[in-house]
């Protein structure tokens, strides 16, 4: 600039294009790209393909969840929301380092409570009384376990939450997300909810967007291993295929007989003479080699650790009974008195017993162990 001083006017005009280059940066920061999106709508499509199932059972009740619609709402729209409902806090502590809130709207909860309560669905009550909270409450704890357990699974890495935090009453959802962001924009998962005849109503997931990115991120870099794998198998199997074919003898360079030699009409009398045949000998191994080679194989897993459980019985309960338990409630299960207990190892069923006190701890006594059949039955 020759050594010339800046006057005020390109001075205010630097400053408002070092302004605009960070608004920008910051507003590309807060967005998704449509791939972002999509891929963020597969990561909903993961979490909640086993939430529909879990509260399918507790409601019994056909649920019905769809693929998710994934759009950008900004800090200004939610504090301004106005919708009353349950909205569920659920922080991850291990696997992912995030937050991020499920929101039901009001009458989906009352519907919910009815039904784990025992009604139809069909004529819930408006206000919910602590009973009705606590039972919406384990719904959502059953459906983001499930969530977790499937996040955990596709990522193949351990996935764990805290205990979820329920915002219910008079809360509106802007008010429970304002302790989350900082004023920066939500990735917004929205669901198609139907659950039988009587709820047809949205499901949402807020998410906020660094979290997002991050979940994203992930999901790639496991579709790049997976791909990355998948081509070395096939880089191999193309190696060892070109080497195989290499070291087969050409046969197009052997002298090829005349017909009248393959096809004579007659054999020769003397076809079948001065042939010299003898039985065919094999090479002996020695017999301990297979057996060395299992036990080598054996030795190896003889360290792995295995969860053995002995179960008393089952039974079946609906959330009602559950909630209205104390102490002193007794619980009458599927076995008679006598009757030998299960043994499970790794929540198999293996073999039967009977309980026993040994000095002043209990133990089981093993009376009889199921046939290889029976286990392979159980197994699968």
């Amino acid at each position: 600039m020759n050594g010339e001083k800046l006057s005020q006017e390109e001075i205010e005009m630097l400053f408002a294009e070092m302004n605009q280059s960070e608004d920008e940066s910051t507003k590309a920061t807060d967005e998704l790209s449509e791939l972002e999106k999509d891929a963020l709508g597969e990561v909903g499509n993961i979490s909640f393909g086993n939430a529909a199932t879990a509260l399918s059972t507790m409601m019994n009740q056909k649920v019905e969840i769809t693929t998710p619609t994934v759009s950008i709402i900004d800090w200004k729209t939610l504090s301004e929301s106005k919708d009353p409902g349950m909205a569920v806090q659920v922080t991850y502590t291990s696997g992912f380092s995030g937050v991020n809130v499920l929101f039901l709207k009001k009458r989906d909860v009352s519907v919910i409570a009815d039904v784990l309560m025992g009604g139809d669905g069909t004529n819930p009550s408006e206000e919910m009384d602590e009973i009705q909270q606590s039972a919406v409450q384990e719904a959502m704890n059953q459906m983001i376990g499930s969530s977790a357990t499937s996040m955990s699974s596709f990522f193949e890495k351990r996935v764990d939450i805290s205990t979820p935090t329920f915002h219910v009453s008079n809360e509106t959802l802007g008010e429970v997300l304002q302790e989350l962001s900082d004023q920066s924009p939500f990735a917004q998962v929205s669901f198609d909810l139907k659950v039988g005849d009587i709820i047809d109503s949205k499901l949402t997931m807020f998410i906020p967007v660094n979290f997002a990115k991050s979940l994203v991120k992930e999901l790639w870099s496991q579709a790049e291993e997976t791909s990355e794998a998948k081509e070395a198998v096939q880089t191999s199997a193309a190696e060892t295929a070109a080497a195989v074919t290499l070291e087969q003898p050409n046969q197009m360079e052997e002298p090829v007989s005349s017909p009248t030699q393959h096809y004579s009409a007659e054999p020769p009398q003397d076809q079948n003479q001065n042939v010299n045949v003898q039985r065919a000998s094999f090479t002996q191994f020695d017999n301990g080699f297979g057996e060395q080679t299992d036990t080598k194989n054996l030795d190896v897993l003889l360290d792995i650790p295995l969860q053995v459980t002995v179960e008393l019985g089952r039974t079946h309960k609906s959330v009602k009974d559950i909630l209205e338990m104390g102490s002193g409630s007794i619980i009458e299960l599927d076995k008679l008195a006598g009757e030998p207990v299960d043994i499970l190892i790794n929540n198999r069923l293996i073999a039967k017993g009977e309980v026993v006190v040994i000095d002043e701890s209990f133990g089981v006594r093993v009376t009889d162990i199921l046939s290889r059949k029976n286990r392979l039955q159980h197994l699968k």
